[in-house]
């Protein structure tokens, strides 16, 4: 218990190297491209999810949004590949860093706006004054507008960055008191770590539902903007 709480986010280190970068890259081995005619099971559940997910999500975009299919796909792949790694013992995820996320979430918002403000001009500046509106009112919500496009981003990643952090906090305090208890009240320790298991099981639901929902709002943006 005298552990630091935050010592799992911290990047880790090797001689003085950061190996965030290994583990970034780690998760593409997971997906590995078949050349064989009859793919075996994990590679044709693979693409049977792919594909499940992408006409979910892209069927509601024109020509121009589907350009994006194989980005989204990606990202989701990503971000849904390194929550569930994260949770495995002794590992670091990166996506409870913030400066990563928002190194995703800046990048595909600015590429969703700027395709908008290229292709629906008018349509895209219409968003910041809503028809109808009394004229003393157009300075107040032209920057209530601006201010709330530009946080978006910020949701982005602050949204994914606290859902995996609170998750890693909470199996590390259960699972600490779990230790804890074990010396003092066998029958407390045993209903804690059923409370531990059934928190891991939800949060192995939580890493797959926060790349869906990541995804999911970056393609809302570029529907707005297509």
């Amino acid at each position: 218990m005298n552990e630091n709480l935050f010592a799992s986010f911290i990047a880790p280190m090797i001689l003085g190297l950061p190996l965030v970068t290994l583990i970034v890259l780690f998760p593409s081995l997971l997906f590995p491209t078949s050349n064989r005619l009859i793919n075996n099971r994990l590679i044709s559940l693979q693409q049977w999810m792919l594909q499940f997910v992408s006409k979910q999500m892209m069927s509601i975009h024109n020509t121009k949004g589907q350009t994006w299919t194989l980005m989204l796909m990606s990202l989701i792949l990503f971000i849904g590949s390194t929550n569930l790694l994260g949770l495995l013992p002794h590992s670091f995820t990166p996506t409870t860093q913030l400066s990563m996320n928002l190194g995703m979430a800046i990048p595909l918002w600015a590429g969703a706006v700027i395709t908008g403000f290229r292709n629906k001009t008018k349509a895209s500046l219409a968003h910041f004054l809503p028809q109808g509106t009394p004229t003393p009112l157009i300075p107040m919500l032209v920057i209530i507008e601006t201010i709330s496009l530009f946080i978006q981003p910020m949701a982005l990643a602050v949204r994914l960055t606290a859902n995996i952090t609170a998750g890693h906090l909470l199996i590390h305090l259960i699972g600490g008191a779990t230790l804890a208890l074990m010396s003092i009240s066998t029958t407390t320790a045993f209903i804690t770590f059923i409370v531990l298991i059934l928190l891991t099981i939800l949060e192995f639901a939580v890493a797959m539902i926060q790349a869906y929902v990541f995804t999911l709002l970056v393609s809302l943006y570029l529907h707005d903007n297509t």
